[in-house]
């Protein structure tokens, strides 16, 4: 069996699918994208594309290694969400010629469903105890929600005040075993992260995600200290060797590796066994689309130590299309009691609408996320 093509789909709300074809008729699909640089993957996507037409799908080590590795320059964002969507699609391929999930093909399923949360809020929070209301009817047991908005290396304890009070309105309006998982996104500096992390404690949060932006991440070790609140990071981290500094100091809870961005199912596999190697739990970043969110729901099965995975049903993002449009049969992601069932079927256990994926590609996207300000004029993190 040999690839013969390979084709981008640049499709909203903000996605990139990639479809993997060979001479046998077996075709693989993908998500390799970062959002707000869709066309500057897609480009490193063609790229790529030299290393793999004619080659055998099915030696997906040896092509991951050859993707990488063959680059004098390598890792980050771009090249590793490239890397990240071929690789879904080889394994899609993979499974789809054995005929068994990709699971089955990584060891097989230690586990019979995964757990899942919502988004609610949206970037700037509001209206959140009505919206986790509306996601426990939906079959949720647990949301997450960006903390604040702007919020300067300094900033004021109103802004405090007000992450308090929506938080507090969510543990009010759920009860106390209803999972809160509290995004500061890398908005908040590390001064202001600990006493964010210090006022939210007694709401027992479920975890508090990107405290600080990846760059500094020398400032979990205060954070670690200040805190009894899990601490999660890693959708910002593309690599096992971008992840390994942070497992062998031991500051971090969660990790939370995008299996869209780091390497896909092959490099993530080895980062979630790392992971529990150091006793670290795993939720897998997931605010994309069907495809990422498959590939995620794959490794997961074979993972022990993921607890929870992310997915994008009704975020906020997902505008003029969602989660469940491109696939022929949504019923794959039904969400119960908080839980999905494995995926059972070949490969990545769903069937893309390639009719529905093309309509749309000629509607394309060009997301770009918001640019914020602080009052001074300064740039503020999104």
């Amino acid at each position: 069996m040999k690839i013969v093509g390979m084709e981008c789909f640049l499709v909203p709300p903000r996605w990139l699918f990639l479809k993997i074809e060979t001479d046998e008729g077996i075709v693989g699909w993908g998500e390799p994208v970062i959002e707000g640089r869709a066309k500057t993957v897609q480009a490193a996507v063609e790229e790529l594309s030299e290393y793999l037409i004619g080659k055998d799908p099915m030696r997906i080590e040896d092509h991951w290694q050859t993707l990488y590795r063959s680059g004098f320059y390598r890792g980050g964002p771009i090249l590793m969400s490239a890397i990240a969507g071929i690789d879904q699609a080889l394994w899609d391929i993979k499974g789809k010629y054995y005929n068994a999930p990709i699971y089955d093909l990584l060891g097989g399923a230690c586990r019979d469903s995964v757990r899942v949360y919502s988004w609610i809020g949206g970037d700037r929070p509001k209206d959140v105890a009505k919206e986790a209301k509306e996601k426990a009817a939906a079959g949720f047991k647990a949301i997450k929600m960006n903390a604040t908005e702007e919020i300067q290396y300094i900033d004021s304890y109103q802004k405090v005040d007000a992450v308090l009070e929506r938080v507090a309105a969510v543990r009010e309006a759920m009860g106390v075993d209803f999972g809160i998982g509290i995004d500061f996104h890398g908005r908040v500096h590390k001064a202001m992260a600990k006493v964010l992390a210090k006022e939210l404690e007694p709401l027992r949060p479920m975890f508090i995600e990107e405290p600080v932006l990846p760059e500094n991440n020398e400032a979990l070790r205060e954070l670690a200290h200040a805190t009894t609140i899990p601490i999660a990071t890693g959708e910002r981290m593309f690599s096992r060797w971008d992840f390994k500094k942070l497992l062998s100091d031991g500051y971090v809870d969660i990790i939370q590796p995008d299996l869209s961005h780091a390497g896909g199912i092959t490099e993530c596999k080895k980062i979630f066994a790392m992971a529990e190697a150091y006793d670290v739990a795993v939720a897998p970043h997931c605010p994309l689309g069907p495809i990422a969110l498959a590939a995620c729901l794959q490794v997961d099965t074979t993972a022990h130590n993921v607890f929870i995975q992310e997915q994008s049903l009704g975020i906020h993002y997902n505008e003029g299309s969602d989660l469940l449009d491109y696939l022929q049969d949504p019923s794959v992601f039904h969400y119960q009691d908080g839980f999905v069932q494995n995926l059972a079927a070949p490969g990545l256990g769903i069937q893309i609408d390639e009719d529905f994926v093309k309509k749309q590609a000629d509607q394309g996207h060009n997301w770009k996320n918001p640019v914020w300000r602080h009052q001074d004029g300064t740039i503020a993190e999104w």
